[in-house]
């Protein structure tokens, strides 16, 4: 008897063609698709909304002649996802949402919904890997891996899975290249094949972030603080060993720069972030060096060379440090290197992870741009994404 997998039919063209292969290798195959967000609140019109997607994956269906279940998980994902956004936010912290959509609806609730429907196994379009090794316990481990298109790998979104998921997750498209996958859809005739893909929030879409914030946090109007990179405080000297010190944030006053202008609440801005503040007028942009939501102040600085846009390290605490592999977890007091990034995209960067009694320090071999609390450190052994965490500073 064949095995039964279902997988998320988002509406794009991935989970089409993961669909197709997975009818191809003899999977007994049914579609599954969510409604996770109804508000249209700050979302940008042309931007795809969840009606439009739930059509195409039923043509996708149709097509492919699979069984189609609708679940509005809607409920769920504003609970588990949403509230979390809005509450980091509120701290001047910035949430990566798509990294808590895949832990906390794609592979839980999601997964739940899949067993009522008799599921060995759930699958989706991410472009990532995932095998099983024999560890030095005796025991099967599941490893996730870096998708084979170096442009596409979405394994930082998976970052924050466990074993437990892992086992039961299929990632058809992972070993593709995206124009591969385009190819496919067109030779099958799937209607997506020439759809763009999704961008913005994941099942949200595209958004005005400051109007989609306002839903439930208030407009406070405060000052912009321009800090020259000739600042004082950038002249300090700091030991390699001094690690608390090598990952604290810069800390200005009002006091540091000039005012520039103003903005309309500190908790709306993230780190490294140029436009929507309305000021320029400087030979370079200037970029959000820190935010002060206490203050309800916006420190900026000129250029993408800024000083105050580097660090050398970050810091996770001990209950946000997260292994996708347990069994190679390190201990206080060791010492590993490891690959990190610490966002989608962004080129793996050569660091040393010092474990410790309350957490963990990552220190970078070069200084890095926009280390920004509430984002999510991942870190690689070769292709194989192995631990993560919540950046506390």
């Amino acid at each position: 008897m064949a095995k039964r997998v279902v997988i998320g039919l988002s509406g794009g063209v991935d989970s089409s063609v993961a669909a197709y292969l997975l009818k191809e290798q003899g999977y007994d195959v049914i579609g599954l698709f969510m409604v996770n967000w109804h508000d249209t609140t700050g979302t940008l019109e042309g931007d795809c909304p969840w009606h439009d997607d739930r059509v195409f994956a039923e043509l996708v269906a149709k097509r492919l002649d699979i069984p189609l279940h609708v679940v509005d998980l809607s409920e769920e994902y504003k609970r588990r996802v949403v509230d979390y956004m809005f509450a980091e936010y509120e701290r001047g912290r910035t949430p990566n949402p798509d990294v808590l959509c895949n832990r906390e609806i794609k592979f839980d609730v999601f997964l739940k919904e899949a067993l009522k429907l008799g599921a060995d196994y759930v699958a989706t379009g991410h472009y990532c890997r995932r095998d099983e090794v024999v560890g030095s316990d005796g025991q099967v481990h599941y490893r996730l891996l870096a998708g084979s298109d170096p442009n596409k790998d979405q394994s930082y979104f998976l970052c924050q899975l466990s074993q437990e998921q892992l086992s039961r997750a299929m990632f058809p498209v992972g070993g593709l290249l995206k124009p591969e996958v385009r190819r496919i859809a067109e030779e099958q005739h799937l209607a997506t094949a020439k759809r763009k893909d999704s961008q913005g929030i994941c099942f949200v879409g595209k958004v005005d972030l400051p109007v989609f914030l306002q839903q439930k946090l208030e407009k406070r109007k405060g000052n912009i603080h321009e800090i020259l990179p000739t600042w004082r405080g950038y002249e300090r000297k700091i030991s390699e060993d001094n690690l608390r010190a090598l990952s604290e944030p810069y800390t200005y006053t009002v006091r540091d720069g000039k005012k520039i202008g103003e903005h309309n609440g500190a908790h709306f801005y993230t780190i490294g972030q140029r436009k929507g503040l309305g000021v320029g007028g400087r030979p370079e942009p200037l970029f959000i060096i820190s935010t002060d939501v206490e203050q309800n102040v916006i420190y900026m600085g000129q250029g993408d060379d800024h000083p105050g846009l580097y660090r050398r390290a970050l810091h996770i605490v001990e209950n946000e440090i997260h292994w996708v592999r347990p069994d190679v977890a390190m201990k206080a007091g060791e010492r590993r290197r490891y690959s990190v990034r610490i966002r989608y995209r962004q080129p793996l960067q050569n660091a040393e992870l010092i474990r410790t009694e309350g957490g963990l320090y990552i220190r970078f071999d070069e200084p890095q741009r926009g280390i920004t609390a509430g984002q999510f450190a991942a870190w690689y052994d070769g292709d194989e994404l192995v631990g993560s965490g919540v950046i506390e500073r």
